[in-house]
């Protein structure tokens, strides 16, 4: 067992604790509420666009543009952020980069007090494309936060239901927002939802710490459950610049970015214009839309946390190659079905019913991709799942102009076809994954 760093006084002396008290689940839940939050941030432009667009004189392609702004700060500033992770830990990485993004949210209600035009535009755009900035640590690092304190065998599950917390803020954010909208405009309501997010950070920089060994209430029976780890990249030789490289840039990594970049050009698609589509396409008022535009990220929720759950299973009774394809070679081509469904009902209730299990199949993948690539990265999990989703930020980037462009053309159903292409194309990638490979190098080369 390592031993905790001399820095680190509070790890100094480790008080007896029960063998039942497991503090890792109490970082987890702040973990988890730090997704919820970042979508809850997210999510809140997409439904007060509704009523920005009027107010500001904004066109929908302009509304695409803000939340590409929002991707492009997000997209290329993931694997520099899990480097900086690895680097300065987890604890004030998270904490800096959450304060951060609480000031990029709050400039959106604000600009147009003192912006108008062009001007209040580009504004706009800038906090956008600082909030994407702000929040690209939360999800590499966070795998990272997972790996140090929540035992492997437990990594899809957990990867899971993070992403059902995330989720979950997406899917209170358009009733919230919408209510909030209805009744003191979409100004007040971004503002005042924007600064709980306060609370959090002020506890996790209280309470937080990077790994296990530096909190003095995990007791070593909570330690012992950690290790050993099954990690061949972190063994000294592994750890050298090159080997980083063939790492993160080796055909598992690579081929899970892919089918992740694919997949979540769906996932951006649900997420980011349900609201619209229903308001647009289906002609439901705002508070319709509102409503029923949170059940898919409630599917999703759902679906996020089984998914985990069962991946570990299946990896328990399969083996780690099959155990993490198994869920997505199954979910995906339905995934695929359902967006055809979609478009092809007549009745808005349907179609939210098909959008809601697509989102929900969509969802159950989480813990796959990211538990593999932790499984293949070993220590360098931060710096991988960065690399992770910068494919999956770029199924954003390059998915809402186009959403964008054919939905303000009257073209929904096209972009839900593009939809179930994409989805097929990332079912058909994890044919090649193999999350136990570098397990089993690991043996040969002892």
């Amino acid at each position: 067992m390592s031993a905790p760093s001399l820095g680190d006084a509070t790890a100094a002396v480790r008080a007896p604790r029960s063998a039942r008290l497991r503090i890792r689940w109490r970082i987890f839940a702040l973990l988890v509420s730090f997704g919820a939050v970042a979508y809850f941030q997210q999510k809140g432009v997409t439904v007060a666009a509704d009523k920005m667009m009027p107010e500001l004189s904004l066109s929908q392609m302009q509304i695409g543009w803000l939340q590409w702004a929002f991707i492009l700060g997000y997209t290329p500033t993931q694997i520099l952020a899990g480097h900086v992770g690895e680097r300065l830990g987890a604890r004030w990485t998270l904490t800096v980069a959450a304060l951060t993004a609480v000031a990029a949210t709050i400039v959106t209600p604000l600009a147009p007090i003192v912006l108008s035009g062009a001007a209040l535009f580009a504004g706009l755009f800038l906090s956008q494309l600082t909030l994407g900035i702000a929040q690209s640590p939360t999800f590499p690092v966070g795998a990272g936060v997972v790996r140090a304190w929540v035992p492997a065998r437990l990594w899809a599950f957990a990867n899971g239901i993070q992403s059902m917390g995330l989720q979950l803020g997406a899917a209170a954010t358009p009733p919230v927002v919408g209510v909030l909208m209805q009744l003191f405009g979409w100004q007040r309501a971004l503002f005042w939802t924007a600064l709980p997010a306060l609370g959090l950070i002020t506890l996790w920089a209280w309470y937080g710490r990077n790994t296990p060994h530096q909190h003095s209430s995990v007791s070593d029976a909570e330690l012992a459950e950690l290790e050993p780890t099954e990690d061949s990249a972190c063994s000294p030789a592994d750890q050298g610049f090159k080997a980083a490289v063939r790492l993160l840039l080796g055909r598992d990594v690579l081929l899970l970015t892919i089918s992740y970049l694919s997949m979540n050009y769906v996932y951006y698609l649900l997420g980011n214009w349900s609201f619209l589509y229903l308001r647009q396409e289906r002609h439901l008022d705002v508070i319709e839309s509102a409503w029923l535009s949170a059940l898919p990220p409630l599917g999703a929720a759902l679906g996020a946390g089984i998914g985990g759950g069962v991946t570990d299973f299946c990896c328990s009774r399969l083996g780690l190659r099959w155990g993490y394809r198994l869920v997505p070679l199954i979910s995906l081509p339905l995934v695929a079905a359902l967006l055809v469904l979609a478009v092809m009902v007549g009745s808005a209730p349907l179609a939210v019913t098909a959008m809601t299990l697509c989102y929900f199949l969509v969802e159950l993948n989480e813990g796959p991709f990211w538990a593999a690539t932790m499984r293949v990265a070993g220590a360098r999990t931060m710096t991988a799942t960065g690399v992770l989703n910068t494919g999956g930020a770029l199924g954003g980037l390059i998915g809402i102009p186009i959403v964008a462009y054919l939905s303000g053309r009257n073209s929904w159903s096209a972009a839900f076809l593009l939809g179930a292409l994409c989805a097929a194309a990332s079912a058909a990638a994890w044919l090649s994954v193999d999350a136990g490979r570098s397990a089993r190098s690991s043996v040969g080369r002892a």
